[in-house]
């Protein structure tokens, strides 16, 4: 995580209570989950972690950041919180957050946090990793969402792990110290090699490899993955591409008409089952696996169908290792932003 701590002070439109003592102020955080496809802003209050909402926007509406931030400020003035000032911000990104300027892996975004900083008129300000933050949400997640997969229990205080397919691939964990606070570990861990099992899956490596070159595990573990699987099957089973989206091809696996697409989500599945059981051996994660992004929850009866639990499990001679590891899917409808909500709460002291 990067923590960028910024000395001004501006009166930008978004910070507009003025520097009167007789004036009581309302310190705030914005906090944003910032991915591929969506940008979500919310503000949380030094006392509460709960995010509240301010705007989801769709990435595609607005070319650039700055556009996104205009906005963001029209959407604020029509809350009417005449009172608040932001006091500090923490974006989560789909980016490598040390970067000086932020440019995303699936968007054409750009900025930087002195930028961000200016137009909010905050004196502090986060840029994390946007697994980081689904990371450090894990161990504020309820039962009321999460979605046992497979057997397994999750030991309290013992490492955790986040892999979530969506418009990439994220992948992040979480320890814990002696006295119990969590300890994010972010990383790129949606970037390592992937490693066929079946002779299809061989066959699927093989056509990627033609096309891309290196292939990571990300070129099958999102929403373009769906595809790149999809039409690699298609070659390999000698039948026609009839749908052109990941959305047309789940729910042809969902109705079950259709073998070729059922294949395609079993294959995806199967393969996110075996890069979840590796992530649990190589972390030793007692504390559960958890399925995170947007494609896991939407097909969550697909998932529950697949070979995953069985692929998490087949590791040899430490089958039972992971068999005595809890898998999830995520439900919570926005576990980045409460992550980044506790870290910016975190980091003013107004978490502790």
């Amino acid at each position: 995580m990067t923590s960028y701590r910024v000395n001004l002070r501006v009166m930008s439109p978004m910070n507009t209570v003025p520097a009167n003592p007789q004036h009581k102020r309302r310190p705030l955080y914005l906090v944003a989950d910032i991915g591929g496809t969506n940008a979500r802003f919310a503000f949380v209050e030094r006392d509460n972690p709960l995010p509240q909402p301010i705007a989801n926007y769709a990435v595609e509406d607005f070319p650039s950041f700055d556009g996104v931030l205009d906005q963001l400020e029209a959407d604020w003035h029509e809350l009417q919180q005449q009172d608040a000032v932001f006091e500090g911000a923490c974006l989560a990104v789909a980016a490598i957050p040390e970067q000086r300027e932020i440019s995303f892996t699936n968007n054409a975004w750009r900025f930087t946090a002195a930028s961000v900083a200016a137009r909010l008129g905050c004196e502090q300000i986060s840029i994390i990793n946007d697994f980081a933050a689904v990371a450090r949400a894990l161990p504020a997640l309820t039962a009321d969402h999460l979605e046992a997969i497979g057997g397994g229990e999750a030991a309290p205080y013992k490492p955790m792990v986040a892999i979530g397919p969506g418009t990439g691939t994220g992948v992040a964990s979480v320890v814990f110290d002696q006295a119990g606070a969590p300890i994010v570990l972010p990383g790129e861990g949606g970037h390592v090699d992937f490693a066929p099992i079946t002779d299809i899956e061989a066959k699927i490596l093989s056509r990627l490899r033609a096309q891309f070159g290196r292939v990571s595990i990300e070129r099958l573990l999102c929403g373009a993955g769906i595809m790149n699987i999809y039409r690699a099957l298609s070659e390999i089973r000698d039948m026609p591409v009839v749908h052109l989206t990941p959305e047309a091809v789940g729910a042809a696996a969902q109705q079950g008409e259709d073998s070729l697409a059922s294949e395609t989500m079993n294959t995806f599945f199967s393969v996110l089952g075996s890069v979840a059981g590796n992530l649990a051996l190589t972390l030793g994660a007692r504390g559960g696996v958890y399925l995170a992004g947007g494609i896991s929850p939407r097909y969550i009866d697909l998932l529950r169908k697949s070979d995953f639990r069985a692929r998490f499990l087949a590791k040899g001679r430490f089958a039972d290792f992971n068999g005595e590891i809890a898998t999830f899917v995520v439900t919570h409808p926005d576990p980045g932003l409460l992550g980044a909500a506790l870290i910016c709460l975190e980091e003013s002291g107004g978490g502790r």
